[in-house]
């Protein structure tokens, strides 16, 4: 029987978070995933549907053996061509055990089978016929263990099994069938301990098979050119009766390169929440990692020319437009372009407070002129300290983000044009800062940077809450190929599963 191999498709993209790796357990995590029962609750659905979808593929292997009946002496018989015809799940349910691990169960199943048997006794004397088996009171326990390997991706194995079958009932069909029926109940005994043999051995291999499917967990996801972002375990999985929590590293990193920050990340941890299927939280000591990333690899940078100030705006990047404010600028450089180089000089610091993510940058704001042998030549230089304000969302299996600009100020580090007023030019850099370099920000923060999950996860449903020193996303989740999206009751997961009230005709 390959029955339950496939009672245990379980949701392998539950499991790509459990692992338990000691040689990582040293830091605060950045990143906090919570799959809550109502999670499991789903992923199991969709196993069982995967479960009565695939049952029209199984072969059951022929079956042979010989039994001494009273009268007749031995008769050898074999059964052969099975295949089954209806199935029932009325019973199913997949728990928490508290500091251990997942329990997966099925109770009362029924199977029925058809197929063609033979028999031959007295040497010389042979039948043949079609016949009916019934496998009721079939129930499965099994335990999951959890593991990781050498890249810190996780691995599972059968912890436990255990199987029980109620009844095996066999009908032959044909015309001496009814002599055959007398002792079916001898075939019967050798059907039932050849079943519940094989049970056990082959959900040992099913939950084995599921490992090829935990590689996929973006344990190290790429962000871009510049970074990626890890999501190794950093603790072990707290498991609760209604959830389990997982300490993910959550670190940006320069690409091939794994430099730590100057800074470390600080406790926290998720509100006694789990009504929705999973809880991401993403800290500040995440964000600023990235910055840390960003600003290590000489990415905050811009340079803004006239040709990126929109045609609308009555102020240009020339020496027209600066000559108005100082005079000396027009007169050296009669209708010459200018450029800016805007660039971070310390890395951007994120904070979260309820409600509200501020980004504080310092940078520096550089003025050239760009002469006729395309030649640059220096006008000012001007310290920047700027806040802005940051809103973020789910796209896709994505964090995404933009910022608005609350307040920046302009203090002259240095001039090439000697000494003049710096109120005069603060509308004229403002203006290419909004119009030009917070455009260009949203645009690559639009990219945003991948959450961990699994390739056939969909988030749906998704609520975003900015809290004290981190962001809470709340969401249900869809699996491609699953069922239709719908939300779970609490209380569900501890529930008996009841997927069809009548047998499942294949």
């Amino acid at each position: 029987m390959h029955l339950c191999c496939e009672v245990i498709m379980f949701p392998w993209w539950l499991l790509g978070f459990l692992a338990l790796c000691p040689g990582s357990l040293c830091t605060n995590p950045g990143i906090i995933v919570r799959i809550t029962q109502n999670g499991l609750a789903y992923g199991w659905q969709i196993g069982m549907v995967g479960l009565q979808q695939n049952l029209k593929s199984i072969k059951i292997p022929d079956m042979s053996g010989m039994e001494k009946v009273p009268l007749i002496d031995n008769v050898k018989y074999s059964l052969t061509e099975m295949q089954i015809v209806s199935v029932n799940l009325p019973q199913s349910a997949v728990r928490l055990s508290p500091g251990t691990g997942v329990v997966l169960s099925i109770g009362n199943a029924y199977i029925r089978i058809k197929g063609n048997w033979q028999v031959k006794y007295q040497t010389v004397i042979k039948d043949n016929g079609s016949f009916d088996l019934s496998v009721s009171g079939l129930t499965v326990s099994a335990g999951i263990g959890l593991s990781c390997d050498e890249t810190r991706r996780p691995t599972v194995s059968s912890a436990s099994c255990s199987t029980s079958i109620k009844e095996v009932k066999i009908k032959f069909h044909s015309q001496s069938s009814w002599m055959y029926n007398l002792f079916s109940n001898l075939i019967e005994k050798s059907l039932h301990k050849a079943f519940s043999d094989k049970i056990c051995p082959l959900v040992s291999d099913a939950i084995s098979g599921l490992n090829p499917q935990l590689k996929t967990l973006n344990v190290l996801a790429k962000v871009d050119r510049y970074s990626e972002v890890e999501y190794s375990l950093v603790s072990p999985p707290v498991i609760t009766k209604n959830y389990i929590d997982l300490d993910l590293k959550g670190e940006f990193y320069n690409i091939g390169q794994h430099r730590e920050p100057p800074f470390t990340a600080p406790p926290f941890s998720l509100p006694e929440q789990a009504s929705r299927m999973l809880y991401v939280g993403v800290s500040e000591f995440t964000l600023n990692s990235a910055g840390f990333v960003y600003y290590s690899a000489g990415a905050l940078h811009i340079n803004v020319t006239d040709d990126m100030i929109p045609e609308s705006s009555p102020l240009r990047l020339n020496t027209q437009t600066f000559g108005i404010f100082i005079p000396q600028i027009a007169q050296s450089y009669p209708t010459m372009s200018v450029k800016l180089t805007v660039q971070a000089t310390k890395q951007p610091h994120v904070t979260m407070q309820p409600g509200n993510i501020t980004v504080e940058v310092m940078g520096s704001f550089s003025v050239y002129v760009i002469k006729p042998d395309s030649t640059l030549a220096p006008l000012f230089i001007f310290d920047i300290e700027a806040s802005t304000s940051a809103n973020l969302l789910i796209s896709g299996k994505k964090l995404v983000g933009s910022v608005t600009l609350n307040r920046v100020e302009l203090f002259l580090q240095k001039s090439y044009v000697g000494p003049f007023q710096i109120h005069s030019l603060q509308t004229v850099l403002q203006q290419a800062l909004k119009s030009v370099v917070l455009p260009k920000v949203n645009e690559l923060l639009k990219e945003g940077f991948p959450l961990p999950a699994i390739k056939k996860i969909n988030l749906v449903n998704t609520q975003i809450q900015i809290l004290k020193d981190y962001v809470l996303i709340e969401t249900d989740v869809d699996i491609t190929g699953g069922p239709a999206k719908s939300r779970v009751h609490p209380d569900e997961a501890f529930r008996v599963v009841r997927l069809r009230e009548t047998p499942l005709r294949l």
